[in-house]
Formats: structure tokens, sequence, C-alpha cells
């Protein structure tokens, strides 16, 4: 580990053990699907002890093959929207709830450069989602500045920050399993 690595640890460590100490109050487990930060919102949570009370598990799909054989993602989203998009990065947020025993999922794809931008999605463009069981995923666009390392670091904070705040908005593990019960006996009920 290098000295800037050190450097994120002891910022992400503060936000990181509040999200946690949330989580664990509430009952609730969360999930990451990665691509553009290959996994950094994962180690991030994983790097305080007593994570394995929150942190479900981490799903890093760097490749569009895996984003379909992890996640589920629809190869056909894939090619109509691309991987950077905010369909795709609702999907990963889906599939990581679906793939895993989490109540609460975060989902990030993006370009961190140096190169792979285009004059639509430029270096720096990052779709985040968040998706909680029982509740449609929601997708935020970013647009962040700076290099590779830049962009991906300031991918988890902002990550970090977004769970933060849809975890104090209430949602906790007996809310979670109520809406997807409800959510199963609406799917079952007969159409008319």
């Amino acid at each position: 580990m290098n000295d800037a690595d050190a450097d994120f640890n002891a910022d992400a460590d503060a936000p990181v053990r509040a999200l946690g100490e949330a989580l664990r109050t509430r009952g609730l487990r969360l999930a990451s699907a990665e691509s553009c930060t290959g996994g950094l919102i994962a180690a991030a949570c994983t790097a305080v002890a007593g994570s394995s009370d929150w942190f479900e598990r981490g799903f890093v799909t760097y490749s569009n093959e895996a984003k379909s054989e992890m996640l589920g993602v629809d190869a056909a989203l894939i090619a109509a929207h691309g991987a950077v998009s905010a369909e795709v990065a609702r999907a990963m947020a889906d599939g990581a709830l679906a793939y895993s025993r989490a109540h609460l999922s975060v989902a990030v794809t993006g370009v961190a450069g140096p190169g792979g931008g285009s004059a639509h999605k430029p270096v720096g463009t990052v779709w985040l989602a968040l998706a909680r069981k029982g509740r449609p995923a929601r997708a935020e666009l970013l647009r962040l500045a700076g290099d590779r390392r830049a962009v991906r670091l300031q991918t988890v904070a902002h990550a970090l920050q977004r769970l933060q705040r849809e975890v104090a908005a209430g949602i906790d593990a007996g809310d979670a399993a109520d809406a997807a019960d409800a959510a199963d006996a609406s799917d079952a009920a007969p159409q008319g």
C-alpha cells in the first residue's frame, strides 16, 4: 500500500464506520456491484473491523460479460445503452440484490480514464445506482474531474455518501421485508 492509498483509507474510514453502524442498527446488509472502481467500495467497507455484520458481498463486474454472468444484466440492454448508462447501473444494482442476501445495494459504472471516453461520455462520466429490496433502483449521473485515481476515489466517496443518505431515510430490515412481500403479492395477484 502506498501513502496515497493509506490517505484514502483514512478518509473513507469515518464515513464507512458511520454507514456500518447505521446498517447494523437497522439490521441491514449491503452489497456492491462495481465496474470502474474495481472493488474499491467493497474494499473501503471491509477495511473496517466488524463489517461482516453488515457488508454481505461485492461483485467486481468490469467486463460486459461479467455484468451479464454475475448480475444478470441483459446483454441487449448493454448493447442498446452502453455499459456506462443509467439503465445498466440500475440493472447492476438490482442484480446485486437478486444474487445476494443484501437489503440495499450500490452499483457504479463509468469511464475512469485516461482513455475510453467519448464526446457523449467523457472521462469522469460515472453512473451510480442504489437499490433497495422491494423498490426500483435509482441512478444518478456523476461528472467527475481528475485523473483515473481521482475519478475512482471520488466515485467511492459519492457512493458512501449516497448510501448514508439512503439508510438515514429510514429503511430497516422489517421495511425491506414488508416491501418485498408486498411486491411478491402484487406480482402473484390476478391481472384484470
